[in-house]
């Protein structure tokens, strides 16, 4: 469920409006009758989900390197 609030009232009741944004909620903040923010809860694990994603397909483009390729790369970390 989307709340609407204005500007004036999100100042004045920010904390009740965290609260009901970690429950869920999504709240609108209007400037006047023109939308201007929108509250969300922050989900981290779609940003974890792209760094797996990310990772794998490093995993799996180098899936193919030899082994002088692996020796160059450790010597290259120790330089």
């Amino acid at each position: 469920m989307t709340i609407k609030v204005k500007v004036g009232e999100a100042k004045t009741h920010l904390s009740d409006l965290l609260t009901k944004v970690e429950a869920g909620e999504e709240i609108v903040i209007s400037r006047g009758s023109q939308p201007v923010a929108r509250m969300v809860k922050f989900d981290d694990r779609r940003l974890r989900m792209e760094a797996i994603r990310s990772l794998r397909a490093e995993r799996e483009a180098r899936a193919g390197a030899t082994a002088a390729e692996i020796q160059e790369w450790r010597r290259e970390g120790q330089r």
